[in-house]
């Protein structure tokens, strides 16, 4: 993974953390969005409408169940007697005129539901507050029937896709009171009684739906986020595993080498580099051992890296120690130290390490009768490791590698928000120079 991607990627899963904490759900689709707006339109459209319809049609029953008696026919009158049912009046009642404001807040009953899946409790409220202004005033029967439709729209989003509880549980129980308490719920007639019945058996249904959809991309979103660890936690181990076996492996061979050919004319220098083969086989041992007790240790029952030699991870204070290591190879390395040293958090201390352990390897591996020159600078603010050598001639045709090392160092180093730059110098040989911000430095 680049340095970008991985940038990319933690600002991602750090958007969707503070999303989670925050109680807002993940951004809608374009249908989504364009659902829901023309389902707000239409409910407004139809509250609006609904309003300005301001006469409406009264049908008063008889006072009493009883049947009206008929009238006692006249002499001389012909036909049928009359029904014993008379025909109820019917009165015509006309609203007062609409004004502007009713206008608005009729709009405003539905309008916010084009936000009901983004901030599902807010819209309900926004929704409540609007219906029960508009009723402060004269509503026709039509429009309270498309504001009660608009609340259950904005109950229904409030149960389904708001994460909080409580709140919503409150909520819906003090909008039933309200309508309970407020003329807000429309006079039902036959005609509205299926819909009444249906309306909530689909929006139960299609609140399952909605729930195992949630379920299946919940679970999905985990399966991805325990690959991403388990990829990282590959390349984590690759990287220590590259820095343990490479650094110590280049010098077991070199000295190896140096022994074969000193070995009948000078079995003193031969003995020597042998002991320096076996002092880095020991060091290469002591840190995998470190690094798979790590791997092998569980939270629980008994620790199976107990009796390895779990040394600490090694440090800039050991940097004499591997600068000694490189010298008995025969390479001149020069280690340089400025600023006052400051205590470092053992991942940094750790990374500025590997750096100088990287570039310390690829010059005894790419740059044979070259020196070495091994800076450390303590700076306000940041720490600067730099390796440079003088240049020379590679000890193998491959020249100076596929760069895996580098690579490898950079991601460790963007950990930190530290950067790394290698390259050749104007004047020949090879220079790894890495930054790393440090507080307090």
């Amino acid at each position: 993974m680049s340095p970008r991607e991985a940038v990319v990627r933690w600002v991602r899963d750090r958007g969707a953390g503070i999303r989670a904490a925050l109680g807002v759900p993940p951004p809608s689709t374009r249908w989504s969005w364009a659902a829901d707006g023309l389902i707000a339109l239409a409910l407004a459209a139809g509250t609006v409408l609904g309003d300005l319809n301001r006469s409406y049609v009264d049908v008063n029953p008889p006072p009493h169940d009883l049947p009206v008696p008929p009238p006692v026919p006249r002499p001389g009158q012909r036909g049928s007697p009359p029904s014993e049912w008379q025909p109820a009046p019917a009165v015509e009642h006309t609203l007062p005129p609409v004004e502007h404001w009713e206008l608005v807040v009729a709009v405003l009953t539905a309008l916010p539901l084009v936000l009901r899946r983004r901030f599902p409790l807010g819209v309900y409220w926004a929704v409540t507050v609007a219906t029960l202004l508009l009723h402060r005033g004269s509503v026709s029967a039509d429009a309270t029937t498309f504001t009660f439709a608009s609340g259950l729209i904005a109950a229904y989003s409030a149960a389904v896709h708001s994460p909080h509880r409580k709140a919503v549980a409150v909520s819906l129980l003090t909008g039933v009171v309200l309508h309970a308490v407020f003329p807000l719920v429309p006079e039902v007639d036959q005609a509205l009684v299926p819909v009444l019945v249906l309306l909530p058996v689909a929006l139960a249904a299609h609140g399952v739906h909605i729930w195992r959809q949630r379920a299946r991309a919940m679970e999905e979103e985990q399966r991805a986020a325990l690959r991403r660890a388990v990829d990282q936690e590959r390349s984590r181990i690759a990287r220590e595993l590259h820095d343990v076996v490479t650094h110590n492996v280049s010098m077991m061979t070199i000295q190896a080498g140096a022994a074969r050919k000193v070995l009948d004319t000078e079995p003193g220098q031969a003995r020597e580099a042998m002991l320096a083969v076996e002092a880095a086989g020991r060091s290469a041992m002591s840190e995998l051992r470190h690094v798979m007790g790590l791997l092998t240790m569980t939270a629980g029952g008994p620790d199976p890296a107990a009796g390895a030699d779990l040394a600490p991870q090694p440090g800039l204070d050991r940097l004499e120690e591997l600068a000694d290591r490189v010298r008995g190879t025969g390479v001149p390395v020069g280690l340089t130290v400025r600023g006052t040293p400051v205590g470092l958090p053992a991942g940094v201390d750790l990374a500025a390490y590997r750096v100088v352990q990287e570039g310390l390897t690829n010059a005894v591996k790419h740059a044979e009768g070259a020196s070495v020159s091994v800076s450390v600078e303590y700076a306000p603010g940041e720490l600067r490791v730099e390796v440079t050598d003088a240049g020379g001639r590679p000890r193998s045709a491959r020249g100076r590698g596929g760069g895996h090392g580098l690579a490898g160092l950079r991601e460790r180093l963007a950990v930190y928000g530290g950067t790394l730059h290698a390259g050749g110098r104007p004047g020949g040989g090879f220079r790894v120079r890495a930054v790393i911000p440090v507080e307090g430095a």
